[in-house]
Protein backbone atom coordinates (compact mmCIF):
# COMPACT_ATOMS: atom_id res chain seq x y z
CA UNK A 1 0.00 0.00 0.00
CA UNK A 2 1.67 2.82 -1.48
CA UNK A 3 1.94 6.22 1.52
CA UNK A 4 -0.18 9.20 1.45
CA UNK A 5 0.98 12.26 -0.07
CA UNK A 6 2.30 14.30 2.27
CA UNK A 7 0.06 17.76 3.83
CA UNK A 8 0.85 20.72 2.43
CA UNK A 9 2.67 23.91 4.50
CA UNK A 10 5.58 23.64 5.79
CA UNK A 11 6.11 20.98 8.11
CA UNK A 12 6.49 21.10 11.76
CA UNK A 13 9.21 20.19 13.84
CA UNK A 14 7.07 18.51 16.58
CA UNK A 15 3.13 18.10 16.65
CA UNK A 16 1.63 17.72 20.13
CA UNK A 17 0.10 14.24 19.89
CA UNK A 18 -2.92 15.76 21.96
CA UNK A 19 -3.21 18.11 19.21
CA UNK A 20 -3.85 15.35 16.77
CA UNK A 21 -6.26 13.33 18.70
CA UNK A 22 -8.26 16.51 18.68
CA UNK A 23 -8.31 16.71 15.07
CA UNK A 24 -9.00 13.13 14.73
CA UNK A 25 -12.03 12.97 16.75
CA UNK A 26 -13.74 15.62 15.26
CA UNK A 27 -12.77 13.91 11.88
CA UNK A 28 -14.25 11.20 13.22
CA UNK A 29 -17.27 12.87 14.43
CA UNK A 30 -17.84 15.73 12.09
CA UNK A 31 -19.18 17.56 14.81
CA UNK A 32 -17.36 19.52 17.36
CA UNK A 33 -19.67 19.47 20.47
CA UNK A 34 -19.54 15.57 20.08
CA UNK A 35 -16.05 15.43 19.59
CA UNK A 36 -15.64 17.39 22.73
CA UNK A 37 -17.64 15.46 24.75
CA UNK A 38 -15.89 12.18 23.44
CA UNK A 39 -12.77 13.89 24.79
CA UNK A 40 -13.71 15.47 27.74
CA UNK A 41 -13.20 19.03 26.54
CA UNK A 42 -15.22 22.15 26.47
CA UNK A 43 -15.88 22.37 23.05
CA UNK A 44 -13.92 25.80 22.97
CA UNK A 45 -10.75 24.57 23.92
CA UNK A 46 -11.76 21.69 21.19
CA UNK A 47 -11.53 24.21 18.52
CA UNK A 48 -8.74 26.09 19.89
CA UNK A 49 -6.70 23.16 19.69
CA UNK A 50 -7.23 22.17 16.29
CA UNK A 51 -6.94 25.69 15.04
CA UNK A 52 -3.29 25.74 16.63
CA UNK A 53 -3.18 22.10 14.80
CA UNK A 54 -3.75 23.69 11.27
CA UNK A 55 -1.47 26.84 12.06
CA UNK A 56 1.13 24.10 12.80
CA UNK A 57 0.78 22.60 9.70
CA UNK A 58 0.33 25.20 7.50
CA UNK A 59 -3.12 24.08 6.13
CA UNK A 60 -6.94 24.61 6.51
CA UNK A 61 -8.07 20.92 8.11
CA UNK A 62 -12.19 21.50 8.37
CA UNK A 63 -14.64 23.13 6.20
CA UNK A 64 -17.04 25.00 9.06
CA UNK A 65 -20.49 26.34 8.26
CA UNK A 66 -23.37 26.36 10.70
CA UNK A 67 -24.51 23.42 9.61
CA UNK A 68 -21.95 21.05 9.16
CA UNK A 69 -18.53 19.92 9.31
CA UNK A 70 -16.81 18.62 6.84
CA UNK A 71 -13.30 17.38 5.70
CA UNK A 72 -10.80 19.42 3.42
CA UNK A 73 -8.25 17.67 1.12
CA UNK A 74 -5.21 18.26 3.67
CA UNK A 75 -7.88 17.02 6.47
CA UNK A 76 -8.39 13.55 4.50
CA UNK A 77 -4.77 13.40 3.97
CA UNK A 78 -3.89 13.74 7.83
CA UNK A 79 -6.05 11.37 8.81
CA UNK A 80 -3.89 8.05 8.15
CA UNK A 81 -0.65 10.04 9.65
CA UNK A 82 -2.62 10.91 12.63
CA UNK A 83 -3.59 7.79 12.68
CA UNK A 84 -0.84 5.69 12.77
CA UNK A 85 0.50 8.31 15.38
CA UNK A 86 -1.65 8.08 17.59
CA UNK A 87 -1.80 3.80 17.33
CA UNK A 88 2.14 3.87 17.82
CA UNK A 89 1.65 6.13 21.06
CA UNK A 90 -1.32 3.99 23.10
CA UNK A 91 1.37 0.88 21.90
CA UNK A 92 4.24 2.39 24.09
CA UNK A 93 1.49 3.41 26.85
CA UNK A 94 0.63 -0.10 26.67
CA UNK A 95 3.77 -1.20 26.88
CA UNK A 96 5.11 1.30 29.35
CA UNK A 97 2.98 3.80 30.54
CA UNK A 98 0.42 1.90 31.96
CA UNK A 99 2.82 -0.13 34.10
CA UNK A 100 4.35 3.21 35.34
CA UNK A 101 2.09 4.58 38.22
CA UNK A 102 0.76 8.82 37.85
CA UNK A 103 2.43 10.82 40.30
CA UNK A 104 -0.30 13.41 41.87
CA UNK A 105 0.18 16.30 44.12
CA UNK A 106 -2.29 16.89 46.63
CA UNK A 107 -0.29 19.49 48.27
CA UNK A 108 -1.48 18.95 51.94
CA UNK A 109 -3.10 15.82 52.91
CA UNK A 110 -6.18 17.67 54.47
CA UNK A 111 -7.10 19.67 51.14
CA UNK A 112 -10.17 18.61 50.03
CA UNK A 113 -10.60 19.71 45.81
CA UNK A 114 -7.50 17.45 44.89
CA UNK A 115 -7.97 14.70 47.03
CA UNK A 116 -11.74 14.10 45.56
CA UNK A 117 -10.28 14.45 41.99
CA UNK A 118 -7.74 11.73 42.68
CA UNK A 119 -10.05 9.62 44.13
CA UNK A 120 -12.82 9.72 41.52
CA UNK A 121 -9.75 9.19 38.64
CA UNK A 122 -8.98 6.11 41.27
CA UNK A 123 -12.68 5.17 40.89
CA UNK A 124 -12.99 5.34 36.92
CA UNK A 125 -9.54 3.92 36.02
CA UNK A 126 -9.24 1.25 38.51
CA UNK A 127 -6.54 -0.70 36.33
CA UNK A 128 -4.49 2.28 36.47
CA UNK A 129 -2.44 3.08 39.86
CA UNK A 130 -2.56 7.02 40.71
CA UNK A 131 -0.14 7.74 43.55
CA UNK A 132 -0.72 10.74 46.05
CA UNK A 133 2.39 13.42 46.64
CA UNK A 134 2.59 16.22 49.14
CA UNK A 135 4.31 19.67 48.05
CA UNK A 136 3.08 22.02 49.90
CA UNK A 137 2.27 24.62 46.88
CA UNK A 138 1.76 24.57 43.27
CA UNK A 139 4.85 26.85 43.01
CA UNK A 140 6.79 24.02 44.59
CA UNK A 141 5.25 21.61 42.84
CA UNK A 142 5.69 23.38 39.28
CA UNK A 143 9.69 22.26 39.18
CA UNK A 144 8.77 18.17 39.84
CA UNK A 145 6.65 18.74 37.36
CA UNK A 146 8.70 20.08 34.63
CA UNK A 147 11.59 17.63 35.63
CA UNK A 148 9.04 14.60 35.37
CA UNK A 149 9.24 14.03 38.63
CA UNK A 150 5.70 14.58 39.10
CA UNK A 151 2.97 14.43 36.75
CA UNK A 152 -0.11 16.26 37.91
CA UNK A 153 -0.63 19.21 40.82
CA UNK A 154 -3.31 21.31 41.50
CA UNK A 155 -3.29 25.03 42.55
CA UNK A 156 -3.58 28.49 41.43
CA UNK A 157 -2.41 28.32 37.83
CA UNK A 158 -2.26 32.16 37.49
CA UNK A 159 -0.04 31.98 40.63
CA UNK A 160 2.78 30.55 38.79
CA UNK A 161 5.64 32.50 37.34
CA UNK A 162 4.71 32.96 33.40
CA UNK A 163 8.32 30.87 32.96
CA UNK A 164 6.74 27.90 34.51
CA UNK A 165 3.51 28.36 33.18
CA UNK A 166 4.82 27.78 29.40
CA UNK A 167 6.05 24.57 29.83
CA UNK A 168 2.88 23.36 31.38
CA UNK A 169 -0.77 22.83 30.76
CA UNK A 170 -3.84 23.29 32.92
CA UNK A 171 -7.65 22.35 33.26
CA UNK A 172 -9.80 24.64 35.64
CA UNK A 173 -11.38 22.16 38.07
CA UNK A 174 -12.88 24.86 41.09
CA UNK A 175 -13.30 28.20 42.39
CA UNK A 176 -12.98 27.65 46.27
CA UNK A 177 -14.80 30.25 48.10
CA UNK A 178 -12.13 31.20 50.79
CA UNK A 179 -12.29 31.64 54.60
CA UNK A 180 -9.97 32.72 57.60
CA UNK A 181 -8.99 30.67 60.38
CA UNK A 182 -9.59 32.17 63.96
CA UNK A 183 -8.14 31.72 67.39
CA UNK A 184 -10.90 30.90 69.56
CA UNK A 185 -11.89 34.01 71.56
CA UNK A 186 -10.77 36.33 68.72
CA UNK A 187 -13.63 39.36 68.28
CA UNK A 188 -14.72 37.69 64.85
CA UNK A 189 -15.25 33.88 66.10
CA UNK A 190 -18.80 34.28 66.56
CA UNK A 191 -19.66 35.69 63.30
CA UNK A 192 -21.05 32.88 60.72
CA UNK A 193 -19.59 34.81 58.17
CA UNK A 194 -16.90 36.99 58.08
CA UNK A 195 -16.88 40.28 55.65
CA UNK A 196 -13.55 41.71 54.37
CA UNK A 197 -14.18 44.87 55.81
CA UNK A 198 -14.13 42.99 59.28
CA UNK A 199 -10.57 42.13 59.12
CA UNK A 200 -9.38 46.07 58.33
CA UNK A 201 -6.68 46.36 61.06
CA UNK A 202 -5.86 42.57 61.11
CA UNK A 203 -2.86 40.99 60.58
CA UNK A 204 -3.39 37.75 58.46
CA UNK A 205 -0.90 34.86 57.61
CA UNK A 206 -0.76 34.06 54.13
CA UNK A 207 2.29 32.11 53.96
CA UNK A 208 4.73 34.94 53.19
CA UNK A 209 8.04 33.86 52.95
CA UNK A 210 7.18 30.50 52.06
CA UNK A 211 8.96 29.29 48.92
CA UNK A 212 6.75 26.70 47.55
CA UNK A 213 3.79 29.03 48.19
CA UNK A 214 4.34 32.48 46.85
CA UNK A 215 1.12 31.62 44.43
CA UNK A 216 -1.21 31.66 47.69
CA UNK A 217 0.72 34.70 49.33
CA UNK A 218 0.23 36.95 45.84
CA UNK A 219 -3.75 35.69 45.65
CA UNK A 220 -3.86 37.21 49.22
CA UNK A 221 -2.19 40.26 48.49
CA UNK A 222 -4.50 41.37 45.35
CA UNK A 223 -7.06 40.63 47.77
CA UNK A 224 -6.13 42.63 50.97
CA UNK A 225 -4.86 45.95 48.69
CA UNK A 226 -6.88 48.93 49.32
CA UNK A 227 -8.82 47.17 52.55
CA UNK A 228 -6.45 47.93 55.14
CA UNK A 229 -5.52 43.98 56.32
CA UNK A 230 -1.76 43.21 56.23
CA UNK A 231 0.11 40.09 55.31
CA UNK A 232 1.70 38.71 58.59
CA UNK A 233 5.82 38.76 57.78
CA UNK A 234 7.54 35.62 57.02
CA UNK A 235 7.93 32.86 59.94
CA UNK A 236 9.75 29.91 60.51
CA UNK A 237 8.77 27.41 57.71
CA UNK A 238 6.54 24.57 59.64
CA UNK A 239 6.74 21.27 58.32
CA UNK A 240 4.03 18.98 59.44
CA UNK A 241 0.64 19.68 60.82
CA UNK A 242 1.41 20.08 64.09
CA UNK A 243 4.62 22.29 63.53
CA UNK A 244 2.21 24.79 62.19
CA UNK A 245 -0.35 24.26 64.42
CA UNK A 246 2.66 25.35 66.88
CA UNK A 247 3.66 28.47 65.40
CA UNK A 248 0.39 29.48 64.80
CA UNK A 249 -0.78 28.89 68.44
CA UNK A 250 2.59 31.16 69.45
CA UNK A 251 1.29 34.21 66.65
CA UNK A 252 -2.18 33.85 67.25
CA UNK A 253 -2.59 35.73 63.61
CA UNK A 254 -5.61 35.06 61.64
CA UNK A 255 -5.32 32.03 58.36
CA UNK A 256 -6.63 32.88 55.30
CA UNK A 257 -7.81 29.38 54.15
CA UNK A 258 -10.65 28.03 51.90
CA UNK A 259 -13.61 27.19 53.16
CA UNK A 260 -12.92 22.77 53.22
CA UNK A 261 -9.58 23.67 55.55
CA UNK A 262 -8.54 21.31 57.61
CA UNK A 263 -9.66 21.49 61.34
CA UNK A 264 -7.20 22.76 63.83
CA UNK A 265 -7.97 22.72 67.81
CA UNK A 266 -8.38 25.87 68.85
CA UNK A 267 -9.11 27.49 65.36
CA UNK A 268 -12.69 28.54 64.28
CA UNK A 269 -12.94 28.42 60.44
CA UNK A 270 -15.56 31.14 59.14
CA UNK A 271 -16.54 31.74 55.82
CA UNK A 272 -14.92 35.27 53.86
CA UNK A 273 -17.84 37.44 52.49
CA UNK A 274 -18.95 40.67 50.69
CA UNK A 275 -17.39 39.88 48.58
CA UNK A 276 -17.11 36.25 48.25
CA UNK A 277 -13.35 36.02 47.94
CA UNK A 278 -12.71 32.67 45.16
CA UNK A 279 -9.35 30.46 44.92
CA UNK A 280 -9.17 29.46 41.49
CA UNK A 281 -8.05 25.99 41.62
CA UNK A 282 -7.02 24.37 38.58
CA UNK A 283 -5.55 20.78 37.56
CA UNK A 284 -2.25 21.54 36.11
CA UNK A 285 0.50 19.07 34.25
CA UNK A 286 3.74 18.60 31.93
CA UNK A 287 2.90 20.32 28.67
CA UNK A 288 2.35 17.03 26.36
CA UNK A 289 2.42 14.52 28.64
CA UNK A 290 0.07 11.83 28.12
CA UNK A 291 -0.98 8.74 30.28
CA UNK A 292 -4.50 7.18 30.64
CA UNK A 293 -4.71 7.89 34.14
CA UNK A 294 -4.09 11.85 33.38
CA UNK A 295 -7.32 11.28 31.30
CA UNK A 296 -9.04 9.86 34.23
CA UNK A 297 -8.42 12.63 36.54
CA UNK A 298 -9.14 15.18 33.51
CA UNK A 299 -12.57 13.31 33.39
CA UNK A 300 -13.13 13.07 37.32
CA UNK A 301 -12.13 16.98 37.96
CA UNK A 302 -14.80 17.60 35.20
CA UNK A 303 -17.64 15.73 36.66
CA UNK A 304 -17.42 16.80 40.30
CA UNK A 305 -17.19 19.71 38.69
CA UNK A 306 -20.48 19.34 37.13
CA UNK A 307 -22.44 17.44 39.99
CA UNK A 308 -20.85 19.94 42.71
CA UNK A 309 -21.13 23.38 41.00
CA UNK A 310 -17.61 24.04 41.26
CA UNK A 311 -17.09 26.26 38.56
CA UNK A 312 -20.08 28.29 38.93
CA UNK A 313 -18.62 31.85 40.57
CA UNK A 314 -21.32 33.55 43.06
CA UNK A 315 -22.88 37.07 41.65
CA UNK A 316 -20.16 38.34 44.32
CA UNK A 317 -17.93 36.46 43.92
CA UNK A 318 -14.07 37.70 43.76
CA UNK A 319 -11.05 36.87 41.81
CA UNK A 320 -8.04 38.63 40.11
CA UNK A 321 -8.31 39.76 36.24
CA UNK A 322 -5.59 37.42 35.78
CA UNK A 323 -7.09 34.59 36.81
CA UNK A 324 -10.73 35.41 35.71
CA UNK A 325 -8.24 35.00 31.96
CA UNK A 326 -6.62 32.15 32.27
CA UNK A 327 -9.50 30.05 34.03
CA UNK A 328 -11.98 31.15 30.88
CA UNK A 329 -8.97 30.79 28.72
CA UNK A 330 -8.93 26.88 28.69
Amino acid sequence: MSAPPPVSGPAPHHVDPRLLRAFLTVAEELHFTRAAARLYVAQQALSRDVRRLERELGAELFVRTTRQVTLTADGERLVPYARRALDAQDELLAAFGQARPLLVDLNSPGLVTGRSVLYRARELAPDQELMARYESGLTGAAGELLAGRLDASFGRFAGLDPALRAGLDHQPVRYEPMAILLPEGHRLASLERVPLAALAGETVYAGAGNPRTPEWTDLARRLFEGRGIEIAPPMPLAVGDEEFRRIMAKTRNPILAVVDFPAMPDGVLRPLADPVPLSPVSLVWRRGLTHPALDALRRAAIELGVEHDWLRRPVDGWIPAIDEHLMSAT
